[in-house]
C-alpha cells in the first residue's frame, strides 16, 4: 500500500514554524510522507504544490490570526485548479468560535492547540483510507454488448422472464441501453448507435457478449484517486456522465486482469 502523502503548509506572513515542523515529523513517525512548503506561502503556491506533489491531504497551520481569510483562499485555489477533491485540514491558534466558519468554508477539520499527533494521524488515516476499504457496495449492472436490442430483448424478457425497466440513449458513449432488473442489480444491453462507439469496436473484435461489470461506489472521484495511487490505470481519469444520471469511470483491463470494470456512482450527474 502506498504511503499517505501530506502537504504541511504555513500560509501568509506567519513567521513561526516550530509547531508545523513538529507535526511534520510526528506524521512521518506514523508512516506518512510529509512535504513541508516552508514559511510565508501564498494560497496559490500551496494549492500548486499540493497538485505537483500529488498529495492526499493538505494541512494548514496558522498562528497569525489570518486563518479566516487564508484557509478559505486555499480551498478556492484548489477548486480553481480542479483539485477541490483534495481534503484540507487546519490547525494552530484558532479560537473555537471560528471553527464553524472554517468548516462551512470547506476545511474538513480544525485541530486546536490541545490536539495530539496521535489524534491528527488517526483522523488523516480515516479520511484517506475509509473504514470500509472495500471499493464497491454491490454490482450496479453487467453491461452486455448486442448488435440489436430489438432482436436480443425477447431472450431476456420471455426466456429469462426479466422485466424491461426502460430504454435510454447515452450520447456520450454512442449507445442505446435497455435496462433489465435482476435482484438488486441489472443487465444492461448495449447497442451501438454509430461506428465510433466503443461497443461497435467491441462487437467487431469479439462479437456479442459481456462487455463490462459495473461496481456501485460512493464518492467516485475519491475512489479514482485512491485506486490510481495504488497502480490502477483508468481509461478516463475524470468521471463522465452515463445512463440513469450516473457518474462513471472505466478501469483499464490491463490493471484488472483482463476485466473491464466500471465505477458507477448513482445520481452523480445530469442525464446524458
Amino acid at each position: 500500500m502506498q504511503k499517505i502523502r501530506v502537504l504541511v503548509a504555513k500560509p501568509g506572513l506567519d513567521g513561526h514554524d516550530r509547531g508545523a515542523l513538529v507535526i511534520a515529523q510526528g506524521l512521518r513517525d506514523h508512516g506518512m510522507e510529509v512535504i513541508y512548503t516552508g514559511l510565508r506561502q501564498s494560497p496559490a503556491q500551496i494549492a500548486k504544490a499540493a497538485i505537483q506533489e500529488d498529495v492526499d491531504v493538505v494541512g494548514l497551520s496558522s498562528l497569525s490570526g489570518a486563518h479566516r481569510t487564508l484557509f478559505p483562499k486555499v480551498i478556492e485555489e484548489l477548486q480553481s485548479m480542479n483539485a477541490g477533491d483534495i481534503p484540507v485540514i487546519g490547525g494552530g491558534v484558532i479560537p473555537s468560535e471560528d471553527i464553524p466558519f472554517l468548516i462551512e468554508k470547506g476545511i474538513n477539520r480544525v485541530f486546536t492547540s490541545g490536539s495530539t499527533i496521535e489524534e491528527l494521524a488517526n483522523y488523516i488515516n480515516q479520511l484517506v483510507v475509509p473504514a470500509n476499504s472495500q471499493v464497491a457496495k454491490k454490482i450496479s449492472h453487467i453491461g452486455i454488448a448486442v448488435r440489436s436490442i430489438k432482436n436480443t430483448l425477447p431472450f431476456y424478457t420471455e426466456t429469462l422472464g426479466l422485466s424491461l425497466e426502460g430504454l435510454e440513449e447515452v450520447e456520450s458513449e454512442s449507445v442505446n441501453v435497455a435496462f433489465l432488473k435482476i435482484g438488486d442489480s441489472r443487465f444492461e444491453l448495449l447497442e451501438p448507435t454509430s461506428e465510433t462507439s466503443p461497443i461497435h469496436t467491441f462487437l467487431e473484435k469479439r462479437g456479442e457478449g459481456i462487455h463490462h461489470i459495473a461496481l456501485d461506489v460512493e464518492d467516485i472521484e475519491t475512489r479514482i484517486r485512491h485506486l490510481s495511487k495504488n497502480g490502477i490505470q483508468f481509461i478516463n481519469t475524470e468521471p463522465k456522465l452515463g445512463a440513469h444520471q450516473t457518474s462513471i469511470a472505466f478501469m483499464h483491463p490491463k490493471s484488472a486482469h483482463g476485466v473491464l470494470f466500471e465505477l458507477c456512482e448513482e445520481g452523480g450527474g445530469e442525464e446524458a
